[in-house]
């Protein structure tokens, strides 16, 4: 049985978030008994996020068993103050499945540039290398102007691949918010990257 099949849908209960505190409450006690329950009430809910992000039932799995990996080191960091169980793991399981996206991405760029590499690399070449590393500089400079709520609405729709109530529900906010900010996120980098801006000079 595959994690996608293993457990149905998380059910929205009002007392589900208590729940999921109590059991992440005990695994940061390295308690076992709580973090299987906590692995069958989220593990197909978080397999659908990271599928919906790498997009390969066998990476999708990986990932996920890497969720649960790092949500069993470090369930002792987890604030409620910034959000419900649910949301810090589908964070959790965000963040690690981008970075998969980006390390597999990587890879690939790199077999591709040692199979395809010539003894001498002709100038157009280096040329739109430094054009390349510009504008990544200047739109590292340009994301680091928006605010930590813009930035993270922004990493997950555009970087993650989700649509807007997606986001709205992995963060827990409303549709309308998670639009607002990135409409202004989305503004502010638009001003940043224009040319003559004192960011990109």
């Amino acid at each position: 049985m595959t994690l996608a099949e293993e457990a149905p849908p998380l059910a929205g209960t009002p007392d589900l978030a208590a729940d999921l505190r109590t059991l992440l409450a005990g695994v940061a006690q390295g308690e076992e008994a709580p973090f299987n329950a906590l692995y069958h009430s989220t593990s197909a809910r978080i397999y659908g996020l990271v599928y919906r992000i790498v997009l390969d039932r066998a990476l999708s799995e990986e990932v996920t068993q890497e969720v649960f990996l790092q949500v069993w080191r470090k369930a002792a960091e987890y604030r409620p103050d910034l959000g419900t169980p649910l949301t810090w793991l589908l964070t959790l399981a965000h963040r690690r499945a981008v970075d998969r996206v980006r390390s597999e991405q990587a890879s690939r760029a790199r077999l591709n540039r040692w199979t395809t590499a010539e003894v001498q690399t002709p100038f157009d070449q280096v040329a739109e290398a430094v054009l390349d590393n510009h504008e990544a500089a200047a739109l590292k400079i340009a994301v680091g102007a928006l605010t930590e709520k813009q930035r993270q609405v922004i990493e997950l729709a555009y970087y993650g691949g989700l649509t807007y109530a997606q986001v709205a529900q992995v963060l827990g906010a409303p549709d309308g918010t998670v639009k607002t900010r990135i409409r202004q996120g989305l503004g502010r980098l638009k001003d940043a990257l224009e040319p003559g801006s004192s960011m990109v000079t």
